[in-house]
C-alpha cells in the first residue's frame, strides 16, 4: 500500500509535525528493509602494489585480478620462463654440453649466477636447474649458445615463440632479463608465456623444487641450488605451502618481479607481479602470497548445472499418450567464481530443434546450453534425453504407409505389375478377335466365277 504523505495546516505544533515526520521516516525505512533483497558483499579489491599484475586461472582463462595487464614492463629475470622454454623445445636433457669462457662475455659482475666454470661438462637438465632456481645468467648464456650455436640466434628464437603464443607487447634482446631499453614484456604476455612453459612437465618439476643438488662434475664437487623464490622456502617468513613456483626477477629498473602458481582446493592459479618495491622481503613475494590469499578466501568454483538435471519438459509430436521429453544436462559445468556471485543473474540460451518428433530413446543428444553471467560466458553442455518417448500406434501406421508409398521399390514392384496386367489384357483381346473370324477364306488370287472344288465324297461316272 502506498505511502502518503500529508500536508499539515498552519495550527499544527512543531513538535507534532516533527514527530510525525519522524515516525514516517522509520515507517519508510523499516519497509524498505523487509523488501529490498539482502544485499551479497562486494567482492574486495587487494589492492596489489605493483605496477602491474594478473591472476588467472588457467584451465578456464578466468581473470580474477589484473592491474595494467597490457602495459610495457621490464621483465628482469622472469626472461629466464622463455629460455628454458626454448630449451626444453630444441634440446635434449641429458645433452652433454661444455662451458665455454666465451659464455661469460655478458656476464656482468652483479649478475646472479649459478658458479659454472669454463670447461665444465653439465647436461641440460642440470643447467636449466641452475638457471631457473639461482636464476643463473651464466646458465642463460650457455643454453643459449648450445641450443642455437650463438647467442643471437637463440634470441631470435625467444621471439619468434612469444610471437607464436601471441604475444603483442614482448621483445627480448638477451636470453636473462639484464637491462636492456629493447628488452620488454607485458604481464599479459608473460602469462601466455608461463602457461606454455607450465605445461612442460619438466619445466614444472624444476621451477617447483625449493633446492636442487648438483652431482659432483669434472671441474667442482657436489653442490645445492637454492630457489630464490622464498615462496617455496619452508624456513622463510613468505613460506606460502600451496606455492608451486615459478620465477623471481629484479633489476634497478624492472623492481622486483615474481611469476607464480599455487594450488589449493583443487584451484590452480598464476600470478604475475611486475615492479614492485625493493624491501628485506621484496614486495613482489609479499604482494604474490596477499594475492593468492585473497584469491582463495573470495573465490571458489561453484556448479552452474548439474549432470543429469532437467532443464525442460517439452511436447513431442507422435508421442505415445502424448509423454513429454525431458531434456537433460549431459555433463556437469562448472566455473571459478566469486563467492557473492548472484546465481539468480545466469542467464541461459538453448540450442535445440523447433519441434520434437517421436521417437526419442533416452540419452539421443538433442542440443546445447550455453550459461552467461553479465555478457561474459561460463561455459556450454551438451543436452540429450532424459527419457525414451515411444511412437504411437496411429503414427506407427502411418509411417508404415508413408514409407511404403515413398519407397522407389514399391513403385517398381507396381510398374512390373500394371505391365504384366496390360500384357495379359492385351493377349486375350488378340485371342478372343482371332476365334471370332470364319474358318474358310477366300485366297486373294482365286477368281470370283471360278468352281469350288470338288467335295470328297463318292465319284459318279
Amino acid at each position: 500500500m502506498p505511502l502518503l504523505l500529508r500536508a499539515h495546516d498552519a495550527t499544527s505544533s512543531p513538535r507534532s509535525l516533527h514527530a510525525r515526520i519522524c515516525a514516517l521516516a522509520c515507517l519508510i525505512a523499516l519497509t524498505l528493509s523487509v523488501l529490498a533483497p539482502t544485499a551479497a558483499a562486494a567482492l574486495t579489491d587487494p589492492a596489489i602494489q605493483a605496477t602491474s599484475a594478473l591472476l588467472i586461472e588457467p584451465t578456464s582463462g578466468t581473470v580474477l585480478y589484473e592491474l595494467n595487464a597490457d602495459e610495457t614492463r621490464y621483465p628482469a629475470s622472469t626472461t629466464k620462463i622463455m629460455t628454458a622454454l626454448v630449451t626444453l623445445e630444441n634440446a635434449d636433457l641429458t645433452q652433454q654440453i661444455t662451458v665455454e669462457e666465451g659464455d661469460f662475455t655478458h656476464v656482468t659482475a652483479d649478475s646472479s649466477v649459478a658458479g659454472f666454470k669454463p670447461g665444465e661438462v653439465l647436461t641440460v637438465e642440470q643447467l636449466l636447474y641452475g638457471l631457473m632456481l639461482p636464476s643463473g645468467n651464466d646458465a642463460s648464456y650457455i643454453l643459449a649458445r648450445a641450443v642455437a650455436g650463438d647467442v643471437d640466434t637463440f634470441v631470435q628464437m625467444m621471439n619468434d615463440r612469444a610471437a607464436e603464443l601471441g604475444c603483442t607487447g614482448t621483445h627480448f634482446a638477451n636470453p636473462c632479463g639484464l637491462h636492456d631499453d629493447n628488452h620488454y614484456t607485458t604481464a599479459r604476455d608473460l602469462m601466455r608465456i608461463t602457461q606454455a612453459a607450465m605445461a612442460n612437465p619438466t619445466f614444472a618439476q624444476i621451477v617447483s623444487t625449493p633446492s636442487y643438488e648438483l652431482p659432483a662434475t669434472n671441474l667442482q664437487g657436489a653442490r645445492t641450488l637454492e630457489n630464490s623464490n622464498l615462496l617455496l622456502d619452508s624456513t622463510s617468513s613468505v613460506y606460502y605451502a600451496p606455492a608451486q613456483g615459478i620465477k623471481t626477477g629484479n633489476t634497478t629498473e624492472a623492481g622486483r618481479c615474481l611469476v607464480a602458481a599455487a594450488s589449493q582446493n583443487d584451484i590452480t592459479l598464476y600470478s604475475v607481479v611486475l615492479g614492485c618495491a625493493d624491501a628485506e622481503i621484496p614486495a613482489s613475494l609479499t604482494e604474490t602470497r596477499r594475492l593468492f590469499e585473497w584469491a582463495y578466501a573470495e573465490w571458489s568454483v561453484q556448479e552452474i548445472v548439474t549432470a543429469g538435471t532437467t532443464l525442460q519438459s517439452v511436447d513431442v509430436v507422435d508421442a505415445h499418450q502424448d509423454e513429454q521429453l525431458q531434456i537433460t544436462a549431459d555433463g556437469t559445468l562448472a566455473k571459478l567464481l566469486p563467492n557473492d556471485t548472484d546465481h539468480a543473474a545466469i542467464t541461459v540460451s538453448f540450442d535445440l530443434p523447433e519441434e520434437f518428433c517421436a521417437p526419442y530413446t533416452q540419452g539421443d543428444v538433442i542440443g546445447t546450453a550455453t550459461y552467461t553471467l553479465n555478457g561474459e560466458l561460463l561455459g556450454k553442455v551438451t543436452l540429450s534425453a532424459g527419457n525414451d518417448v515411444e511412437l504411437s500406434a496411429l503414427a506407427q501406421i502411418r509411417n508404415f504407409a508413408l514409407g511404403v508409398i515413398t519407397n522407389p521399390i514399391t513403385w517398381i514392384v507396381l510398374g512390373v505389375f500394371v505391365v504384366l496386367i496390360i500384357v495379359s489384357i492385351v493377349r486375350g483381346w488378340r485371342r478372343r478377335r482371332s476365334s471370332s473370324q470364319p474358318l474358310h477364306h477366300r485366297s486373294p488370287s482365286q477368281p470370283l466365277n471360278s468352281t469350288p472344288p470338288r467335295s470328297r465324297g463318292t465319284h459318279f461316272k
